[in-house]
């Protein structure tokens, strides 16, 4: 294809990759990567550098890394390079001063049909309200988070087991081709952003950060709304409730993966039962089977791997 401009990608973690995988397959001039600064991680707490910019260092591409986006040595580079269009997936709020200077604008690719959830983890929370499917929107950035004019989007089906972790993988594939459908027409002129439609009266859901309280499980609630409470915060961070176990002690604990039952659910919300090998726990209509788990200071287990190292788990709640 004809060289229609340079480009300036932004992102940070595996997500972003995949996207910046695909404009480079697809011969577009990435001329530098924006990314987070390096950070401690692991037990060492040695520094770690984010997945875009390990794979930026594979592909040659020079790497910007600033800690404050309106730092006048980083504003002053991004003029140096005087790219296009920036490209961004998965990476902080830009101030004006970033987002208003390329020529075309900045696209951002959002994980959700917006203007439906909008928001820190639009993933999640699309499995944790048992939506049936969701998708990937790209869009151009303006003054307030995630509300600017729409240019493409596609819609993919979100199966009813399955996990944030696997639409996050296929999401990750559809964005990346759609963001280079999205670079295609904005370089040529054939691609147009149209504004975000929202009923006052019904406002969309929302998608705000994940915390501690919004990811504590409750079990006086259907099984439905558990299982799916528990697929969306899976494989990370993780569903997270405090086992009281049968001689009264407590400890956090972590639900990784249910199945549904028909099984009635005849103790009070919380109550486990063991059914020989299999772990179930309580809701407000049925029992609901626990899959996989990890106990405060245990690694990830299965639930029969769990249940023949743990005393007192029948009669034990949790909450």
């Amino acid at each position: 294809m004809a060289d229609n401009g340079r480009i300036i990608f932004m992102g940070t973690p595996d997500f972003a990759v995949a996207t910046l995988n695909a404009l480079i397959a697809d011969g577009q001039d990435v001329c530098a990567v924006v990314t987070a600064p390096d950070r401690p991680a692991g037990r060492g707490r040695q520094l770690r550098a984010s997945a875009v910019k390990e794979r930026a260092l594979e592909l040659g591409l020079p790497v910007l890394q600033p800690e404050k986006l309106k730092d006048p040595t980083f504003i002053a580079e991004l003029d140096r390079l005087d790219a296009a269009l920036y490209v961004v997936v998965a990476f902080r709020m830009l101030p004006e001063v970033v987002w208003a200077k390329p020529r075309i604008g900045t696209v951002n690719l959002h994980g959700s049909l917006l203007p439906a959830y909008r928001g820190a983890a639009p993933i999640n929370w699309a499995v944790i309200n048992g939506e049936p499917s969701t998708g990937v929107t790209t869009f151009l950035i303006r003054h307030e988070i995630d509300t600017g004019d729409l240019l493409l989007h596609e819609r993919t089906p979100i199966g009813a087991d399955e996990t944030a972790g696997d639409v996050h993988d296929r999401l990750m594939a559809i964005g990346a081709a759609l963001m280079v459908r999205t670079v295609h027409g904005l370089f040529d002129g054939s691609l147009h952003g149209s504004p975000q439609m929202v009923n006052a009266d019904a406002p969309p859901p929302a998608a705000p950060k994940l915390n501690n309280e919004n990811m504590h499980v409750r079990f006086a609630r259907p099984a439905r709304t558990v299982h799916d409470h528990v697929r969306g915060l899976s494989p990370y961070p993780g569903a997270w409730c405090t086992w009281t176990d049968g001689d009264g002690r407590q400890q956090h604990f972590k639900i990784l993966r249910t199945a549904m039952t028909d099984l009635s659910a005849e103790a009070a919300p919380g109550m486990l039962v063991v059914n020989g090998q299999r772990l179930l726990v309580a809701c407000s209509d049925v029992l609901l089977e626990i899959a996989e788990l990890q106990a405060e200071g245990r690694k990830r287990m299965q639930a029969a791997e769990f249940l023949r190292g743990t005393r007192n788990v029948e009669g034990g709640t949790l909450a």
